[in-house]
């Protein structure tokens, strides 16, 4: 597994430069230019403990959706490449935390069969300049990139201030603790097939 991971990506709609520490300690330097994006993306950092350094120039004059998913993009495709072969990592991360009202589960399997699903509701169209539709768009293409089984599950909703950040932190916990290491798994990947590539159980 590498230690470090440097990603740039340039297309006419965006411009990306991305550095993951994937067994950091939390610390994360964010500018999407999206302020209630760059605070989640934040909530991941610090809740997964990685660190995170991301600069994102995207034509926000046209939509937030281009930068949303191209971060989703990038995102999963650096996770990815910094678990490898994924040698000894428990795979599997089942969290279930509250946020105020809200009480929000996540579950998922780095499996490397990427599958996204949500039950989620939102009580409005945007939270700040982040439309909430755009949660899918960012998590969908994180999951497919990293080769990932997400779902998210809302147990109880409410403000969806609360329901996003909720997910997103569940989100973080839930990426640490599949990607931890159990030294029981040895150095190999946690599948009777031997490893976890796209079509691996």
């Amino acid at each position: 597994m590498s230690p470090m991971i440097k990603i740039e990506r340039e297309t006419a709609e965006t411009s990306i430069s991305l550095e993951l520490e994937l067994y950091g300690s939390g610390k994360a330097e964010i500018d999407t230019g999206i302020g209630f994006f760059d605070h989640m993306l934040n909530l991941i950092s610090c809740h997964g403990f990685m660190d995170l350094k991301l600069a994102v120039q995207g034509d926000l004059e046209v939509d937030e959706h281009h930068t949303v998913e191209d971060v989703g993009i990038v995102l999963g495709q650096a996770i990815k490449k910094a678990l490898g072969d994924k040698a000894g990592i428990k795979r599997y991360g089942n969290v279930t935390i509250p946020m105020d009202e809200v009480v929000m589960q996540v579950v998922l399997d780095l499996s490397g069969r990427s599958y996204y699903a949500a039950d989620l509701e939102f009580s409005r169209e945007c939270v700040g300049a982040f439309p909430v539709e755009l949660f899918a768009e960012f998590f969908r293409s994180l999951s497919s990139n990293a080769g990932m089984n997400l779902h998210f599950m809302m147990i109880r909703g409410g403000n969806a201030h609360h329901v996003i950040e909720g997910a997103f932190k569940a989100f973080g916990r839930a990426l640490d603790e599949a990607t931890s290491i159990d030294q029981r798994i040895g150095n190999k990947a946690l599948s009777t097939k031997g490893s976890l590539g796209e079509g691996d159980q």
